[in-house]
């Protein structure tokens, strides 16, 4: 066998295997479009709006076959707890209680999935290949719930409100029950990729992610524990956290190069996020 006969042969293994390799990685993941909110906004008119409560669970498409998560990764649920599910896309949160983020993430992005499931509810609250606006696809949304056999399947509950004292009333009495805050739908709204101005996130404070850059010294009673995160947003802006956090968490801190979720009340005059504080580890979808 030539040189030139065993470089070919070596050549097309390597073009085949990294065509299967990309096939497979193909396979496990699938880009969709994903609708997210903006901000709330003082100058709507709230009586427009259809508000729910914002779940602090794993964001899950449903294509009619898999449950992909928003980065378009495939979410390893039980045949059981997608049995019947519709031939239709839908958009929603995998959820099980309030304050349970953590719990709800090593639920359902496990790669092997467990009866744990059985704790998790699909909460919906869109169709996002529906050309309707947002007021019919929340009867469309009703409608396939009722004929849907599958318990585990909700529609997150909407309702309205008169004004924005009132909704801001609601705001303090779901917070006070443990909820993230609310979301605001406009009646009138298609379902858009991207960020929406008609889909509005109403929390008591901001949140952003930010990726760890350095564990600096407790000092005090925390002198032999970590004292606050260095951090880095996107734009290279670097500050410190140091509040929001357990005694568990300063002696196992997040990993160097990892993103957490951390809150804040507004930025100051140089762009620092206000009163930032710690809220978790960014879960890996």
């Amino acid at each position: 066998m030539s040189a030139l006969t065993s470089f070919l042969i070596i050549f097309f293994l390597v073009v085949g295997l990294t065509i299967r390799a990309s096939a497979a990685a193909t396979a496990s993941k699938t880009p969709s479009n994903t609708q997210l909110a903006t901000v709330f906004r003082q100058d709507i008119q709230v009586e427009q709006y259809w508000v729910s409560e914002k779940l602090d669970g794993i964001r899950a498409r449903w294509d009619g076959h898999n449950l992909f998560s928003r980065n378009g990764h495939v979410i390893h649920a039980p045949d059981w707890f997608i049995r019947d599910l519709p031939d239709k896309t839908l958009d929603g949160e995998l959820w099980l209680a309030r304050q349970s983020f953590e719990k709800t993430a090593s639920i359902v992005l496990r790669d092997t999935p467990s009866d744990d499931w059985q704790g998790i509810r699909y909460m919906l609250f869109d169709l996002p290949d529906s050309t309707e606006h947002f007021t019919q696809r929340l009867v469309e949304l009703n409608s396939i719930v009722a004929q849907t056999q599958n318990v585990y399947l909700r529609v997150i509950p909407h309702y309205r409100m008169p004004n924005q004292q009132a909704l801001l009333a609601k705001l303090d009495e779901v917070v006070a029950l443990g909820a993230e805050g609310l979301m605001l739908h406009h009646q009138d709204a298609y379902y858009q990729d991207g960020r929406s101005q008609a889909l509005l996130k109403l929390k008591k404070y901001q949140d952003a992610e930010a990726k760890v850059i350095a564990h600096l010294p407790g000092k005090g009673k925390y002198h032999y524990m970590m004292g606050a995160l260095l951090v880095e947003l996107d734009d290279g802006l670097q500050f410190k956290i140091g509040s929001g956090f357990s005694d568990v968490e300063r002696q196992n801190p997040p990993p160097l190069g990892a993103y957490i979720t951390f809150k804040y009340y507004g930025l100051t005059a140089k762009g620092v996020p206000r009163f930032a504080s710690f809220l978790r580890i960014k879960a890996t979808e």
